[in-house]
């Protein structure tokens, strides 16, 4: 139908716009007890897997689709469930599915990044349907801006390609706050956007496990932190409840 012809459109423009959103969800900085330098190090560990990172610009659906079906008819995939680029075309349903973030530890940071992900999309079909475009650039160039996400984060500069030159993160978010805001209302998310002005200000679950690290030299001190984020503001049924944590639990995730 017309939704699915027209997925490849907002998928091939959404793609710019993801390494502004995974600097917004950072939150692996560590590996095996190490400092490893990123702000988003999940990213890198992922990237081993095939059929994974930005994916390629596709023409039109049924390109899409012959391209799943070759790999089905040649044993690399059995279903498209087994693509995992940072977004892709949903295998069963009409919608496109985000996969570039990191683990926002705290709740309201990733509903705010989900209404995000909304928003973009019903603004770029609201472009499509009006025949408008949204440029779109290589693959390879999105690459540039996902590697500085990786490793600075909010604290870094993204190349915005129109200007031809460096830009901090947090005026390109900007920008794309201001590009969907139009279309907050009718999708009833403003309240959610907004929250992302609050994880510009404060920084990321990465900013705050490096601050709490370099505070007390102490990984478990991070992983307490991180479980005292993980639960704040999650509501409390009586179906779940949630232990506080101990200093056997956080010992034992650091390790």
């Amino acid at each position: 139908d017309s939704t699915m012809r027209s997925l490849p459109r907002s998928l091939n423009a959404a793609r710019y716009f993801l390494p502004h959103v995974l600097a917004l969800s950072t939150s692996s900085p560590f590996w095996m007890a190490h400092n490893t330098g990123l702000k988003s190090y999940r990213s890198e560990i992922f990237k081993q897997f095939p059929r994974t990172d930005i994916p390629d610009h596709f023409d039109s659906y049924s390109g899409f689709q012959r391209y799943v079906a070759l790999l089905i008819k040649t044993g690399c995939i059995d279903n498209g469930r087994k693509i995992w680029w940072d977004v892709r075309p949903h295998p069963f349903f009409p919608t496109l599915e985000f996969r570039i973030c990191d683990i926002p530890t705290r709740v309201d940071d990733t509903i705010a990044i989900a209404a995000l992900f909304q928003a973009i999309v019903a603004k770029l079909d609201k472009l499509i349907e009006k025949n408008l475009g949204f440029r779109l650039y290589r693959r390879a160039l999105i690459q540039e801006n996902k590697w500085r996400a990786v490793r600075w984060g909010l604290e870094g500069k993204l190349i915005d390609f129109g200007k031809q030159k460096e830009v901090p993160v947090g005026d390109l978010i900007h920008e794309l706050l201001d590009f969907v805001d139009d279309v907050l209302d009718e999708l009833g998310s403003r309240k959610e956007v907004e929250h992302i002005h609050t994880i510009l200000a404060r920084g990321t679950s990465a900013d705050e496990q490096l601050q709490v690290y370099r505070e007390t030299n102490n990984l478990q001190a991070v992983v307490d932190r991180l479980i005292e984020r993980t639960v704040e503001n999650v509501p409390v049924t009586t179906e779940f409840t949630m232990l506080p944590p101990t200093a056997t639990s956080a010992s034992t995730i650091s390790k």
